[in-house]
């Protein structure tokens, strides 16, 4: 008997919730990032995101698109080429385009796909906001649409591509990794694109999935209106670091709202 109940005990305890089990969850610092926010110059608009539920700022304000729109012609091409291997030139395509952000790529790709091909991707991830434009670079993306996509980008992707988009993602070039990617937490692993027009700060957004073990969480920030380039890969690094702080230590929780309830996340 001692030893049945010794077995019962361990059983329960395996079975209790992070919570119960003392190990500690995290829920991003939304009001001190969004204030941090307030103060910079432009318009900053944020979400962070896991698979149960969403934080952020401005969730559904609509923003030009710039090279974060690569991502989901990446997606939507492989999807396309699900029951075959990618043959040389198309590695060739895609590669600088999403590694090097090559616009002449992306256009190549665009041309490739179709527009109505990324719609269709846009509406299979739940985009509510989403908005294809006849200039890809001016689409209109939300930061709730987009950590809605890479929250699921790995899932999205073919099996039989799903390595090669998250080594696209996973191994941008060194010049590009500023902002965010600055502010990965020890022990994760990022997965991102970067969108920023022309370099001269009217836009600089970051998108990515996070992942550690079993773990995940996506995060958007978009900038509009910085007064440089500079000055847009600052705020994202500053709202990266303040939106991830304490994630290398702590325990994603499971239980939050439902998405039918995630404006109470809102600010």
């Amino acid at each position: 008997m001692p030893a049945l109940a010794a077995v019962v005990v361990l059983l329960g305890a395996l079975a209790l919730p992070a919570s119960a089990s003392g190990a500690p969850r995290w829920r991003p610092n939304v009001a001190g990032a969004a204030a941090w926010a307030e103060a910079r110059h432009g318009a900053v608009t944020f979400a962070v995101r896991t698979d149960r539920w969403v934080r952020g700022r401005g969730l559904d304000d609509q923003v030009p698109s710039a090279s974060v729109f690569k991502a989901m012609l990446l997606v939507t091409y492989l999807r396309r080429a699900h029951d075959r291997p990618l043959g040389a030139a198309e590695r060739a395509l895609l590669s600088p385009m999403i590694r090097s952000s090559d616009n002449a790529a992306a256009s190549q790709v665009r041309d490739l796909v179709g527009n109505v091909a990324v719609v269709r991707l846009a509406r299979r991830v739940g985009m509510t906001r989403f908005a294809i434009a006849s200039i890809w670079g001016l689409s209109r993306i939300t930061a709730r649409d987009q950590t809605r996509f890479f929250i699921q980008i790995d899932r999205l992707v073919p099996r039989r591509h799903r390595p090669y988009a998250l080594r696209l993602l996973r191994t941008i070039v060194p010049s590009q990794r500023w902002g965010i990617a600055q502010a990965i937490p020890a022990g994760w692993r990022l997965y991102f694109k970067g969108g920023w027009g022309s370099g001269t700060g009217a836009v600089d957004h970051q998108v990515g999935l996070l992942r550690h073990g079993h773990h995940r969480a996506a995060i958007a920030v978009l900038t509009v209106g910085n007064p440089s380039h500079a000055y847009g890969k600052a705020t994202l690094e500053g709202l990266g670091r303040r939106l991830l702080r304490g994630l290398a230590v702590r325990v994603i929780g499971t239980a939050g709202p439902s998405e039918g309830a995630l404006r109470e996340g809102a600010l």
